[in-house]
């Protein structure tokens, strides 16, 4: 088994905690499991782009652990009409 780095570390914490919060949250874990798989592909060089991505996580979770969060939306571009 490889020896994860520190921001490795904390991606995958943070994932944890997706889970477990989301758990409480019918329809929240797919949601979870699709977003990181989404972001597994970025390369691991990419270091600021992941940093950027994990702050953005951690302001989600707090806003998934809020009693009052129903459900996440989420901003997409607008299909151009052709």
């Amino acid at each position: 088994m490889s020896r994860h780095s520190k921001l490795q570390k904390q991606v995958l914490a943070l994932y944890r905690q997706f889970l477990r919060a989301g758990r409480d949250k019918p329809g929240f874990i797919p949601r979870i499991h699709d977003e990181f798989r989404a972001n597994a592909r970025i390369k691991k060089t990419d270091v600021m782009h992941i940093e950027y991505l994990y702050r953005r996580g951690q302001r989600q979770l707090e806003q998934l652990r809020d009693v009052n969060t129903k459900q996440l939306g989420s901003f997409s571009k607008p299909k151009e009409l052709s």
